[in-house]
């Protein structure tokens, strides 16, 4: 069974964390999604496959919204461009979604290993 309260607090560390973490571009978010996921792992608890399961969902949540930060950075820089900036962010668009898509796994990876980590350590 999913501990939702586990997940959404992981989650909710990754954002707030991955924001103040754009000061450090990669680091930043790299330590957001260990500090998300292992904080939701170890409020799960378990051991290492319980832990995995919420680091996961936890970090899966976070790269959406990472995402979604970033098309909607996109959007906002094509309207500003006018009719030129939307044909050129429609075509780079494609490129982001797929960045985006590979910084979702990655962040729910990492997320998913602390998580682990997290949950050997709560028992």
């Amino acid at each position: 069974m999913t501990n939702w309260r586990a997940v959404i607090v992981g989650f909710l560390l990754i954002v707030v964390l991955g924001i103040v973490g754009l000061t450090l571009p990669v680091v930043g978010q790299l330590a957001a999604g260990l500090i998300g996921g292992f904080a939701a792992g170890y409020l799960a608890g378990g051991g290492l496959g319980r832990g995995f399961w919420h680091g996961l969902l936890a970090g899966a949540f976070g790269g959406i919204v990472a995402g979604l930060l970033v098309a909607l950075v996109v959007g906002i820089a094509g309207w500003a461009g006018g009719p030129a900036g939307g044909l050129v962010t429609g075509i780079a668009g494609v490129g982001i979604f797929a960045v985006a898509v590979i910084v979702s796994f990655v962040l729910a990876l990492e997320s998913a290993i602390a998580g682990a980590v997290g949950g050997a350590l709560a028992d």
